[in-house]
């Protein structure tokens, strides 16, 4: 039977976000929630390249916990993973706004980073604008759902006791960010531009798992994308997302794995 966060993906997707949602998430958690106070950040802490390299971790869990570690991951490029509509083991012990409970009443959100916001590491990983964009967007879109204000946003070091335990989300001042989520949700922050259902030629955009994705337009994208190893089957799944996102990388296009218009134009002259 489902959990009870299967709205997820509606509410991200109403806001202009861009989802991808892992297979079995609505049955994932580790147990119901309880009533859902607000949003708790984190970051991954995991490689420096990649999209979101952490995603079988966070749908999984690691040695001494288990998973999943957040119901949903953010991307380096904006898409939210959506990995479980249950609990989650992601906040451990401590305190915000009178919550104590951490796991049972927040939804946590790993974004993707090493975790290094000190220049001169060489693993100093420092926030792309499209994530932070969608972080901002996706918290205020999920605390105007469940009918609560910016201030139940916090970051894992807010919330962790002893305090000075966590530092997550690295290098974001939280007063700030709940400021910017607070002028989302108030309507004076602009939206940005949906990426839109088709082209001039009228292909379709085409994204992982969408149900309305043409077979014969993915097996098309597949055989234009040529990469080893990738079957023309069919199925966007992980593997064609990949080679959606090297293409726009080696193109210089956004490389959220999306083909929309943009990709589709650079695709016909490929």
């Amino acid at each position: 039977m489902p959990f009870q966060l299967t709205w997820l993906p509606t509410v991200l997707k109403n806001a202009g976000l861009k989802v991808a949602e892992q297979p079995g998430w609505p049955n994932h958690g580790t147990r119901e929630m309880r009533t859902i106070e607000g949003v708790m950040c984190h970051h991954t802490v995991g490689p420096k390249t990649g999209n979101m390299p952490s995603l079988k971790v966070l749908t999984n869990g690691r040695p001494g916990l288990a998973g999943p570690l957040a119901q949903l991951g953010l991307g380096r490029d904006g898409t939210f993973y959506v990995i479980a509509a249950g609990r989650s083991n992601h906040a451990g012990n401590g305190e915000w706004r009178g919550v104590t409970n951490g796991n049972d009443h927040f939804i946590g959100i790993e974004a993707e980073n090493t975790g290094i916001g000190k220049p001169g590491d060489p693993m100093h990983d420092p926030w792309p604008a499209v994530q932070l964009d969608a972080y901002r967007r996706g918290i205020a879109a999920i605390l105007k759902h469940i009918g609560q204000k910016a201030e139940m946003c916090c970051g894992h070091k807010e919330y962790c006791r002893p305090e000075g335990r966590k530092i997550d989300p690295h290098s974001i001042d939280m007063d700030e960010f709940r400021k910017e989520i607070a002028a989302i949700m108030d309507g004076t922050t602009p939206v940005p531009a949906p990426i839109p259902n088709k082209d001039p030629a009228g292909r379709p955009t085409l994204r992982r798992s969408a149900a309305a994705n043409p077979i014969f337009l993915v097996q098309e994208l597949q055989k234009k994308l040529g990469f080893v190893g990738l079957q023309v089957d069919g199925d966007f799944g992980p593997l064609t997302e990949a080679a959606v996102r090297r293409f726009q990388r080696q193109h210089e296009l956004v490389p959220d794995g999306i083909v929309g218009p943009k990709t589709w134009e650079v695709l016909s002259r490929a």
